[in-house]
């Protein structure tokens, strides 16, 4: 269950939003590109603005025309969202194709072009090649050659780097930063590594049990967090230096959306939950641009006396 989510995105702008498995992060970027399935999502309030365009989420389905066009996603499992019967170059000239309205000869040429843009190594050869044909790092190039290949003005990326090793993450960061970089695009990162967020991010959303607990710049936030989810989160990063002690951890589980608490979500796990916590804290500003939904915020008060 998602509420209250209010996101905006600059052209050229990166924002990463960031929390636990199930506080919502891939919901709402599929609730975004209007892939929520109809027969088990409901949306009963929530709109998208985007170039001039008004989408009703409650009454319409994003276009297809922006979806795949002007708005583009890059999915957490390239196996699994690659077509394993489809040759990967077909599958990028489709999307040319339909958004370009191109002959399919116009749509491998695309292909090919879009492949060598991302690195692939012997892009003339690997056109023809079969998903299961290639590495996690291959596919998952294949997977951005295919958001990018119609030049869109929003990228989703949802976890972009999972089950990837440390240097091809680095590759895929630095290629969708390039990118990003030569056509100005606007792009939303999902992601649950503050690694990634510190390395990346212009701005940062932090999400809670469905809800945006804080957001602002990254660097404002890193440096001075108002939200005790988001303390829990930093001071779990593990250090490569000082003297070793075990890692610290955020005690409990993201509760499920069945059983979700009223008032502030995170308070069943807060070191700071007071009786004014039953009540739902709202999204207010703590600094410039940067907004928490604590009770306390600012927190300097009750870091203090917890130090």
């Amino acid at each position: 269950m998602v509420e209250r989510v209010d996101l905006d995105v600059a052209p050229g702008e990166i924002l990463c939003i960031v929390g636990e498995s199930g506080c919502g992060k891939s919901v709402t970027a599929m609730a975004l590109m209007g892939l929520l399935p109809m027969d088990a999502a409901r949306i009963p309030s929530g709109s998208l603005a985007f170039q001039g365009i008004e989408v009703d989420l409650t009454r319409a389905r994003v276009p297809s025309d922006l979806r795949g066009g002007d708005m583009a996603m890059i999915f957490q499992e390239p196996m699994t969202s690659l077509n394993p019967a489809f040759r990967i170059g077909d599958q990028i000239a489709e999307s040319v194709v339909r958004h370009r309205r191109t002959g399919r000869a116009e749509g491998r040429t695309r292909a090919l072009e879009m492949l060598r843009r991302v690195g692939l190594p012997s892009p003339e050869d690997r056109l023809d090649h079969y998903p299961h044909q290639l590495s996690g790092g291959q596919r998952q190039r294949v997977m951005i050659a295919m958001a990018l290949a119609n030049d869109p003005r929003l990228l989703i990326a949802d976890e972009p780097t999972t089950a990837l090793d440390v240097t091809i993450q680095a590759q895929i960061l630095e290629l969708i930063r390039d990118l990003q970089r030569d056509t100005g695009m606007g792009t939303i990162m999902i992601t649950h590594d503050l690694g990634v967020v510190a390395d990346v991010a212009d701005t940062v959303a932090v999400m809670y049990g469905g809800q945006l607990v804080e957001r602002g710049p990254v660097a404002e936030v890193f440096e001075n967090p108002q939200h005790p989810y988001t303390l829990g989160l930093m001071a779990s990063v593990p250090r490569l230096s000082g003297p070793r002690a075990r890692l610290t951890t955020i005690e409990g589980t993201v509760p499920t959306i069945d059983r979700m608490p009223g008032g502030c979500r995170f308070r069943s796990r807060c070191a700071f939950a007071a009786p004014a916590c039953a009540s739902r804290p709202a999204l207010a500003p703590v600094g410039p641009g940067h907004d928490a939904a604590c009770h306390f915020a600012p927190l300097e008060e009750k870091l203090r006396v917890a130090g």
